[in-house]
């Protein structure tokens, strides 16, 4: 279960800015909640389409700039330096393109994610060496690679940084390190993603008579995908790049994006950030994760329509078996949590196996973090060494906590939300006992949160309403897509879809009935019965069909209507900290302990139910909340332990299962209510 939190609105002020600057309400509303309030803010956020700050307020731009010229004049061979992901790609073509057009002597490299991993390294730099590269210019990477820098000089091969990640100190000895994280960078805007830093620099080499415009003509389809695919703030010059780049995804000329959106099946439709982001970018970063970016590379560059159409093909079919990868390690992460279950009941979660592949043990960790609302980071291990990627919740810095064990790990860097790292694999044990330990010397965990717009009436849900969200489109980190809550609203209909893999639910509140999809989900997961007063959190669409227009309502989260989260989150945190053998305010614990009226109330519901099969989370509400849930997992524990029950609980399957029992069993007996006596004496 997630904490819902509504965003605070001031209705005064959104009723301003809907009628100084003649807007739909619902926008105004949202702009207001986005804190997105003067008239410059607004007429940005809505209008601008081409204004983008001059490339040379960032620091050493003019130095980037100067030595990339002067490679071209001198007829220097120089080498774009990438990166394997949708980012580190689409920049690396954008410059590559560009050099080529303008005459430069250039080629560009893209490391292997398996066999080379991130950024620079001393094997590339030596085959460049043997290619008589004299220049080298990496896009989103670089910061970080002093000592490959360094070599590379003493080779004779200079290099250009322009990078967006965060410097982790010392900057290399480089011609220019164009950063906008430096500490000394005045420029404004910070959020650009790597392919943003590289179309910066371009723009910069037109000179004082740059032509933005022109350049967002030729180059915003790759800016789009890259700053898409890089999850950065889509505001300011960012959403700039997203809007003009979606308009020219739409009629692309590139023979090879021409050819993945086609294969990817978006031919001819509405192409949308989302669609970008969940169809084109998987694609691209599938190669990556699969060890051949390179293709990727010489996909959006090519103009030869049988070998864009071949590798934009074989790209689906990479993506097709990453996600299969990808299901079988969560599949195995299942079993595992089903055979011991304190597995998940650390505050960050640590998770190993051998032979993982390490291209999507991130996408893994984005998996189960949404199951358990915890931080979690996925470590595959190779013999004696291993590599992790982690994600988290908002409010814990995973970065500062993956610092905190910066002595156990050979590399690491990242960000409060997201972090890559490689250790011994003899330190894994060490390193989730210390990455533990730092989470609870900060107090209590973050919950994960479910972020929602506003409440809205099912009866203001029109084809109108929806259109109107359009003004705030292209959607993306920080401008979400708007969730909405629908509360109170009664479960009228259950209709399974696609071989029960998918929901319909239909709801109404006070006569007005909405058909809600819920994905998925089948009706053997769904624990709730017709006629429960349910809320909802769900995303508004449009749907067109055979000419009609509707409404389409995607839902996010569903929840018992008079559920209360926090106690229940607070109960769970409570049970855990119990479990975990940390002492918490011994009231707390107190209702931890149940009576025995307590297990008859829940063991008559388990016998009436034959079991249950659904989440823990939803047994308080079944109990009409007479329960807490940590006392609930405590009965549970103790029946489990005196054989009435078994438990298998898992990722989304969970069974609690009456045994036969012949004779009295006495739940005092139980080691879990033995050691919770102690514990509160």
């Amino acid at each position: 279960m997630k904490l819902w939190t509504v965003a605070p609105l001031d209705k005064n002020e959104a009723m301003h800015i809907q009628q100084a600057y003649g807007l739909p309400g619902i926008i105004a509303m949202l702009l207001q909640i986005r804190n997105i309030k003067t008239e410059d803010e607004i007429r940005d956020f809505l209008e601008n389409e081409s204004e983008i700050a001059s490339p040379f307020e960032i620091k050493d731009m003019d130095k980037a700039a100067a030595r990339v010229k002067a490679a071209m004049e001198n007829g220097e061979k120089i080498c774009v330096y990438g990166d394997y992901d949708a980012d580190g790609v689409t920049s690396t073509a954008l410059l590559y393109s560009y050099l080529d057009a303008v005459g430069a002597d250039v080629m560009y490299y893209i490391p292997s994610r398996e066999a080379e991993g991130y950024g620079m390294n001393m094997h590339a730099v030596d085959i460049l060496h043997d290619k008589g590269v004299q220049l080298i210019v990496t896009v989103d990477n670089g910061v970080a690679a002093i000592e490959e820098i360094a070599y590379a000089k003493s080779l004779g091969i200079d290099t250009v940084v322009t990078d967006h990640h965060m410097p982790l100190g010392e900057l290399p000895n480089a011609c220019a390190v164009v950063d906008l994280h430096r500490s000394d960078c005045p420029s404004h805007f910070k959020q650009l993603s790597g392919v943003g830093v590289a179309f910066k620099l371009i723009m910069a080499l037109e000179g004082e008579y740059c032509d933005a415009d022109s350049l967002l003509d030729n180059y915003a389809d790759l800016l789009s995908i890259g700053t898409i695919g890089d999850i950065v703030e889509l505001r300011g010059e960012n959403r700039v790049f997203v809007k003009r780049g979606l308009q020219s995804l739409m009629n692309t000329d590139r023979t090879g994006l021409y050819a993945l959106i086609e294969a990817a099946g978006l031919s001819g439709k509405n192409i949308t950030a989302g669609s970008v982001s969940f169809t084109l970018v998987p694609r691209i970063n599938a190669v990556g994760r699969l060890g051949l970016s390179g293709k990727s590379v010489e996909l959006l560059l090519t103009e030869d329509e049988h070998a864009a159409h071949k590798i934009a093909v074989t790209m689906g079919y990479d993506n097709a078996e990453r996600q299969q990868i990808e299901r079988d390690i969560v599949r195995k992460i299942d079993e595992r949590v089903q055979a011991n279950p304190s597995l998940v009941m650390d505050k960050v979660l640590v998770i190993d196996g051998e032979g993982w592949h390490q291209g999507v043990v991130g996408i893994v960790a984005s998996r189960i973090k949404d199951v358990y609302g915890k931080p979690t980071i996925i470590i595959s291990r190779d013999g004696e060494f291993a590599k992790a990627s982690g994600r988290s919740v908002e409010g814990f810095a995973l970065c500062d906590a993956v610092a905190a064990c910066g002595d156990l790990l050979m590399h690491y860097g990242g960000h409060p939300m997201a972090v890559g790292l490689s250790l011994r694999s003899e330190n894994i044990e060490l390193f989730r006992k210390r990455i533990n330990q730092y989470a609870a010397s900060l107090g209590d965990m973050p919950f994960d949160r479910l972020n929602i717009a506003c409440k809205l009436n099912p009866a203001s849900v029109t084809v109108d309403l929806v259109r109107d969200l359009g003004y705030l489109q292209p959607y993306g980190a920080g401008n979400p897509t708007p969730v909405f809550g629908f509360y109170q609203m009664t479960l009228l209909n259950i209709i399974p879809l696609s071989n029960n893999k998918h929901l319909r639910l239909v709801l109404s509140r006070k006569g007005t009935t909405l058909s809600a999809m819920l994905f998925g989900t089948s009706t053997n997961e769904f624990p709730y019965e017709k006629g429960a007063v349910l809320d909802i959190a769900a995303t508004l669409d449009l749907n067109e069909y055979n000419g009609s227009t509707s409404v389409s309502v995607i839902i996010k989260d569903v929840k018992a209507h008079d559920d209360n989260p926090q106690a229940l989150l607070e109960s769970k945190r409570d049970f855990e900290d119990f479990c975990r053998g940390t002492v918490t305010d011994r009231r707390r614990l107190r209702n931890l302990l149940p009576t025995r009226d307590d297990f008859a109330l829940l063991y008559r519901f388990l016998r009436d139910s034959n079991g249950y099969a659904h989440s823990a989370d939803t047994l308080p509400g079944k109990l009409h909340y007479r329960l807490s849930y940590g006392k609930i997992r405590v009965m549970l524990e103790a029946m489990s332990e005196t054989g009435l029950i078994e438990i298998r609980e898992g990722l989304k399957t969970n069974r609690i299962t009456l045994r036969p029992v012949s004779g009295k069993v006495n739940l005092e007996n139980a080691q879990i209510l033995k050691k919770l006596r102690e514990v509160i004496a």
